[in-house]
């Protein structure tokens, strides 16, 4: 999880003072995206990046500067393509960057009420107008900006969009699942593993993980399934699986994969259609999972599939 604005609240709050830095704009080949967030504390901790490393030094020096003053500042980095080859980029770009003592600038209480909104798994936006330093939060997940899970300016005023963290509910603790829930947890999700053979599901196969050895249907609803949330059935045995898309399907959930080849996928088909689901339902699955890159291994599947699920939640598959 994405834990900028948490860790900007809790520096604030215990005395040692805390600067946002927020990537508002970028053109050409930017490091970061918009929205890319690093914070600043009066001692000079950090946590998050802005740029990659080429001007994270700069940001640094401005946010203790505006530490002291307590002004927010907008500032335009260039970055040469000598500097974006270092980072790992083909050419240079520009980024700017929004930095808000945290106090003064940004009132605490506004980051309190975000950070209460992202524990509690509502959709919230932060917006700033940079000619009035106006701010202002907004939770209606309406806007089009929530769904794209996308940052940026409308006129004068800045729009962060922070959404839920990211989930991923795995039914079936079988070897894929193993590499499957790294990956993910380093892509930023938070995995859920569920599997009601004990053998399987066991704290000495996945130590530190969410686990539940409850029935799927009955483990998945009692978490909740939202739109930020992606449903993965591994098991590749319907007693587990079947359950599982039954509640899957009718949530909100943006992905739903399934294991199993074309004729399994057959046969699932036909149970679904069976147990009243619709054509339109049945079609939210993905099924064989993952891309069609010739996977063979555990974590050659566990590749594809969250090459995959990337694909959907950024609009390109």
């Amino acid at each position: 999880m994405d834990r900028i604005p948490e860790i900007a609240l809790e520096w604030h709050r215990a005395g040692k003072g805390a600067a946002l830095a927020t990537v508002v704009r970028t053109w050409g080949s930017a490091p970061r995206r918009v929205g890319s967030q690093l914070v600043i504390s009066g001692a000079g901790e950090i946590e998050g990046s802005v740029s990659g490393g080429c001007v994270e030094g700069a940001v640094i020096v401005e946010a203790i500067d505006a530490l002291e003053d307590g002004a927010p500042k907008l500032l335009t980095f260039g970055v040469s393509d000598d500097e974006a080859f270092a980072v790992g980029l083909a050419c240079g770009g520009e980024i700017a960057v929004l930095v808000e003592p945290v106090g003064k600038a940004m009132p605490e209480d506004m980051l309190a009420d975000l950070v209460a909104a992202r524990a509690a798994r509502q959709p919230i936006a932060y917006h700033v107008n940079t000619a009035s330093w106006a701010r202002s939060l907004s939770t209606d997940n309406s806007d089009d900006r929530f769904r794209m899970d996308r940052s940026g300016f409308e006129e004068d005023t800045f729009i962060a969009i922070n959404n839920p963290p990211l989930r991923m509910a795995v039914i079936g603790a079988v070897h894929i699942t193993q590499p499957l829930v790294q990956m993910a947890r380093m892509a930023g999700y938070d995995p859920f593993i569920i599997d009601p053979r004990e053998i399987f599901g066991s704290e000495a196969r996945f130590p530190g993980e969410m686990l539940s050895n409850e029935w799927p249907d009955e483990a998945l609803t009692a978490w909740g399934i939202d739109a930020r949330t992606a449903v993965v059935t591994l098991s590749h045995d319907p007693k587990i699986d079947d359950p599982a898309l039954h509640v899957a399907l009718k949530s909100d959930a943006f992905y739903i994969g399934a294991l199993g080849s074309t004729r399994t996928h057959a046969k699932r088909l036909a149970r679904l259609t069976e147990a009243g689901f619709s054509d339109a339902d049945i079609a939210r699955i993905h099924a064989p999972v993952g891309l069609d890159i010739g996977a063979a291994s555990p974590a050659e599947i566990a590749i594809a599939t969250l090459a995959q699920i990337t694909g959907v939640l950024r609009g390109r598959a």
